[in-house]
């Protein structure tokens, strides 16, 4: 490579840096509500301390789903599995499935994380109420679909807020526009 060929390339990604650095390529995405999962839950399964966390296992025993893009029930079985560690940070992976309203079932997975004070997350995992407000809990989320009517699920990303109650849980999922 040549000095002046070297030079002309520096500075075309210099050029191209600083273009990067001045904002996105793309304007920002969007969130649409797409539906809400009242998801009832059993007491955990406490598994211990493993690896730096509180694991434990919380059964999903069924639900709701109510929303513009999707009705139906959370069926029984599957759960969620979670890591609680010090500090406040929970990892959630829930796996479970929906029953649209017309009868297909719909896998789902759920994988977030919950971050709270570290006494706001001793209630959670006890299950006692507390303020939404007060924690952070999100969610990115895939659906597995039959072909059919739903299967626009699998061609979207979805983000949910969820909301711990002491005996279920409350999932609003957005699509990613």
């Amino acid at each position: 490579m040549t000095r002046a060929t070297l030079s002309s390339t520096i500075a075309a990604l210099a050029l191209a840096g600083s273009a990067q650095a001045q904002g996105p390529a793309a304007p920002a995405p969007t969130l649409a509500y797409a539906f809400s999962a009242r998801v009832e839950v059993a007491a955990p399964v406490e598994q211990g301390e493993i690896d730096g966390g509180r694991k434990r296992f919380v059964p999903i025993t069924g639900g709701a789903i109510t929303g513009p893009r999707l009705t139906g029930t959370v069926l029984p079985g599957g759960g969620d599995w979670q890591t609680i560690f010090p500090g406040g940070l929970t990892r959630v992976e829930a796996r479970y499935f929906l029953k649209a309203a017309d009868g297909a079932v719909i896998g789902i997975h759920n994988e977030g994380v919950r971050v709270a004070t570290p006494e706001i997350t001793e209630k959670l995992a006890k299950g006692e109420r507390v303020d939404p407000g007060s924690y952070y809990f999100r969610t990115s989320t895939r659906f597995d679909p039959p072909p059919g009517p739903h299967a626009w699920l699998r061609g979207k990303t979805f983000v949910g807020r969820g909301v711990r109650m002491p005996d279920h849980v409350i999932i609003d999922f957005y699509i990613v526009e």
